[in-house]
């Protein structure tokens, strides 16, 4: 009888030692990402270790190794560190990244929280490779923002108006718990001797002082913050009508989140409000490579047009030709920025694709040469490129990738974080664009 089976003995032991790389085929995306990380330039990262040249203390993980471990874990949609942590153990390629190295996900999260700034400056980088790969043209950029999940829940927010109400009631609460503390002092002594000091503070007394001092720390960074935007403003000074607030007195509704502070609570695509940041991307129209990325606290896209435009130019080292954007990106200012600029910008006046006469008509003499340049041929055709280019990275981000909610708090690591899903995605491009052409 001939064989049927192809052999399959479970505890045959292995008589030379395996090649973790020859588990993996020649095109696998570890294999991309490795040779990708060991183009870059990473003697930011190594220069964090100099001072350990001596030797002393435990020996640290290779940022090649951490870098690659990452890159990889958020290219295949795995972002919590423990979860990447475990995936050492079950998935071959992070296995054969990791060259036999099992960083615990305490470290993991560590490097990825110290090198924030360092992955800002990684993306950079990436850009100038897809330039220099002829994948980047400059010749019609398409700005969008997408909000993108805080790692904070909206239901540990609470408005001004409710931090003075939850003040006021926890001073109450504390002296009454004070007052029965004193109360009962002379009792606890005759009752457990001389040792027992009776000036303790009561567990349930802790718990109400700890809020109350969060409260009126968040009340703070709102007074502060409402301060410096009435200053900015004018307010006070005569140049606008008088408040009925003081000045510095943010109003009831403003809201402070007390696991990421700086956070915002912001209406979202489905409608419902949720504690988030506003992503941004400029991407290149030629092979949809993300050329510039930030992240911000404001729920509008207007103040990012400019900024983000510079920075595109920046990190590329080239100027552009042509900018598309929205209408949450149209004002006065912005229009005249880049006309000075000698930018040819399209952006629309009011919703949808079609641009319609009168939009500009409450506008200044940009915002009317905008409009008149819209409803021509050539303006509406170009600007309905807008969506194919912006809309497609935005939606691999979120939809492929699967990256909804930051794994980081606050503005500056997030923004580290965004960095890095948007090099991810850029390297993710550039092997299929490779693939294709090969």
């Amino acid at each position: 009888m001939g064989q049927i089976f192809h052999p399959y003995e479970p505890e045959q032991a292995l008589l030379l030692p395996p090649s973790l790389g020859d588990w993996l085929p020649a095109g696998h995306l570890a294999h991309f990402v490795s040779d990708s990380v060991e183009q870059l330039d990473l003697t930011a990262w190594y220069a964090r270790y100099a001072q350990r040249e001596d030797g002393r203390g435990q020996l640290a993980y290779e940022p090649r190794l951490m870098v690659k471990l990452l890159i990889y874990a958020y290219a295949v949609g795995i972002f919590s560190s423990r979860k990447i942590a475990q995936a050492l153990e079950d998935l071959v390629p992070l296995r054969y990244l990791a060259a036999g190295n099992r960083p615990s996900h305490r470290t993991l999260a560590r490097f990825r929280e110290m090198h924030c700034a360092e992955f800002q400056a990684l993306f950079v980088q990436v850009v100038r490779i897809a330039r220099a790969a002829g994948m980047v043209a400059m010749g019609m950029l398409a700005i969008d923002g997408s909000r993108v999940n805080a790692n904070a829940s909206k239901h540990k927010a609470m408005s001004y108006g409710r931090m003075q109400a939850a003040d006021a009631q926890l001073t109450r609460e504390i002296a009454a718990i004070t007052e029965r503390a004193r109360g009962v002092d002379a009792a606890e002594d005759a009752e457990v001797g001389p040792d027992f000091r009776g000036d303790e503070l009561p567990a349930e007394l802790q718990r109400r002082d700890t809020r109350r001092a969060k409260i009126r720390e968040a009340m703070a960074r709102l007074e502060a913050e409402q301060a410096a935007a009435d200053a900015a403003s004018g307010r006070g000074t005569g140049r606008t009508k008088k408040l009925k607030r003081p000045n510095g007195t943010p109003p009831d509704a403003a809201q402070r989140n007390f696991t990421d502070p700086e956070s915002r609570l912001m209406k979202t695509a489905r409608g419902n409000f949720e504690q988030c940041y506003n992503a941004q991307v400029v991407v290149d129209a030629a092979q949809q490579i993300i050329v510039a990325a930030a992240v911000t606290t404001n729920a509008a896209d207007v103040g990012q047009l400019v900024p983000l435009t510079a920075q595109a130019e920046a990190n590329v080292g080239a100027r552009a030709a042509t900018m598309l954007a929205d209408a949450g990106y149209k004002s006065e200012a912005n229009f005249a920025a880049l006309e000075a600029q000698g930018l040819d910008a399209y952006v629309s006046l009011g919703k949808g694709e079609a641009q319609r006469a009168g939009p500009e008509a409450q506008g200044g003499p940009c915002t009317q040469r905008m409009g008149a340049k819209l409803r021509t041929d050539q303006g509406r055709s170009r600007f309905k490129r807008r969506k194919a280019i912006v809309e497609p990275p935005l939606g691999w981000i979120k939809h492929v990738l699967g990256f909804r909610v930051f794994s980081m708090r606050g503005q500056r690591k997030t923004a580290g974080e965004w960095s890095l899903v948007c090099l991810v995605i850029n390297l993710r491009r550039m092997r299929s664009v490779a693939l294709a052409t090969a």
